[in-house]
């Protein structure tokens, strides 16, 4: 049995706004062999994505929900930083599951889940960031 927290996601915001960054770290304390890190998002009762746009300081431009990461392509095996943003705009409140594994011969070895609330924007909201 595998213990807790052999891979921990943490989003720095609770809630965004559309178009406004979303900032991710992903820690992995598994000292086992593994083959890639996944990194799955879905915003709930929507078709809408995120779409990654930094992993580990490089910009990229990934418009797919799932990015797949080689350990071999990892600069550090323990620690992953990306940043995402959405163009999804809500009713009022959508919910975002990010939701990443470590993956050894396509099989799951441990996985954590974190939500984010992506916000509708208001003309309130923007006297408020001045």
């Amino acid at each position: 049995m595998l213990e807790k927290d052999q891979i921990k996601l943490e989003i720095q915001e609770e809630s965004v706004y559309p178009n406004k960054e979303i900032h991710g770290k992903i820690i992995i304390n598994y000292d086992g062999r593994y083959d890639t890190i996944v990194i799955n998002s879905q915003i709930e009762d929507s078709s809408d994505i995120v779409k990654y746009i930094e992993m580990n300081g490089k910009k990229i431009n990934y418009n797919y929900p799932r990015i797949s990461l080689f350990k071999s392509d990892l600069p550090n095996p323990k620690t992953v930083e990306f940043s995402a943003i959405t163009t999804h705009i809500p009713k009022n409140i959508s919910k975002v599951k990010f939701r990443t594994s470590i993956i050894q011969e396509h099989k799951e070895i441990a996985n954590d889940v974190v939500f984010l609330e992506i916000r509708k924007k208001e003309v309130n909201d923007d006297m408020a960031e001045l």
